[in-house]
């Protein structure tokens, strides 16, 4: 008899780490800090297109590994063994203790398989990540595990573009327009700036230079309106809000500059690929340019949505990086590090753009109106493995 075994027990500690393969440092409880953005419905008073809220973040995430494989049982070849750790997300709002995100799920590797024909890159995994949102999404999330050496997140010249070991040339936080009529989306290039690449400004949230106000007008909506703040701190700045990526960055800037090293392992997944962007961020509207096309490694599953979600505030895309790295200083013991940045794309009309009649084939995903505008919920961390 062929295939994995029908009775499982746990197995010794080196061999579940080995069994996790470029995954086995993520084991532990992880600490820090990061921020979050997110574009949402706002129904006032007054009334507005949207909320746009900006978040300093305090995190705990915790890993804990499956002792078992996992077995996935064959029809067309044989049975393959999945092995993973479960996790734990808890995050608040660094300054009013709000709750702000948990999620429960599993990271898994997979190894190469015939049917259907997938295979890791060189010297490399298949990954993927499962999720729980309590907003009532679900999402899977395919893609590959990698190993690195040198600074983390710098891309070319310490710019924002193309972060080392990121598949994603971008995690820009700016709203994109969502084809109306068949097309592709496109999204936006790193750096890009809403109040430079929009017609007539674009959206006013997110510019800086103009103040959080509902007695504006017209009003503007955003952070710190519902926090305990009177204003924004001043680690939120426009470089931030365009690309919240520069926070990880600057941590990384600050540990070269400190003479450290640093090796380790890179994640990237997405629930679809291929993805396009915008290769050069507009200094002027229209937004556009010219575009590229990312393949990710391995990518595969997608996201489910309640029925309430798909018809005001449907999640369309994840894609994400994940830094798994040791970071060895001049001279004090080396430490765990681990950094991600995750873009969310949040499908709402930013005003009420009435459905056609009849109703197109296939149908809308509401039928109060079109979904006209994609809306990136953009997270990013830096985190150290604790003794917890």
């Amino acid at each position: 008899m062929s295939g994995a075994s029908t009775v499982r027990r746990g197995l010794p500690g080196a061999q579940v780490l080995e069994n996790l393969g470029l995954l086995s440092d993520l084991a532990g409880t992880w600490q820090g800090t990061g921020f979050n953005l997110v574009a949402r419905p706002f129904f006032g008073p007054p009334k507005a297109n949207l909320f746009l809220e900006l978040n300093r973040t305090t995190e705990i995430l915790q890993f804990e590994p499956i002792l078992s494989s996992i077995p996935n049982r064959g029809t067309f070849q044989e049975d393959i063994e999945l092995f993973g750790l479960t996790y734990l997300q808890r995050i608040i709002d660094s300054d009013n203790g709000g709750a702000l995100h948990i999620e429960p799920g599993i990271w898994v590797t997979q190894p190469p398989t015939s049917q259907p024909q997938v295979n890791p890159p060189k010297d490399g995994q298949i990954v993927a990540r499962m999720g729980s949102i309590p907003h009532g999404n679900a999402l899977l999330a395919g893609g590959a595990a990698t190993r690195f050496t040198g600074p983390p997140v710098l891309g070319a010249g310490g710019g924002v573009a193309n972060p080392a070991g990121s598949v994603f040339p971008s995690f820009n936080s700016t709203p994109v327009t969502l084809p109306v009529s068949p097309g592709v989306l496109t999204l936006s290039a790193a750096g890009t700036q809403e109040s430079l690449a929009a017609p007539a400004g674009g959206f006013s949230q997110y510019n800086l230079k103009i103040a959080a106000s509902l007695t504006s007008v017209p009003p503007n909506p955003r952070s710190p309106l519902e926090s305990t703040l009177t204003e924004l701190p001043n680690t939120i700045t426009q470089n931030v809000v365009n690309d919240p990526i520069v926070l990880l960055q600057d941590v990384v800037k600050a540990q070269v500059n400190a003479g450290c090293t640093f090796e380790g392992t890179v994640l990237n997944i997405a629930t679809a690929s291929p993805i396009r962007f915008f290769s050069t961020a507009p200094k002027a509207p229209p937004a556009g340019g010219p575009t590229l096309s990312v393949d990710v490694r391995d990518a595969t599953g997608g996201t489910e949505n309640l029925p309430f979600l798909k018809t005001n505030a449907k999640t369309a895309l994840v894609y994400s990086t994940f830094w798994i790295t040791k970071v060895t200083p001049k001279s004090d013991p080396a430490f765990m590090q681990l950094q991600y940045a995750q873009f969310v794309l949040l499908d709402f009309p930013a005003a009420l753009v009435k459905a056609p009649t009849p109703a197109p084939n296939p149908p809308l995903e509401t039928d109060q109106g079109l979904l006209n505008f994609g809306w990136p919920h953009v997270s990013v961390g830096t985190l150290l493995k604790t003794f917890g």
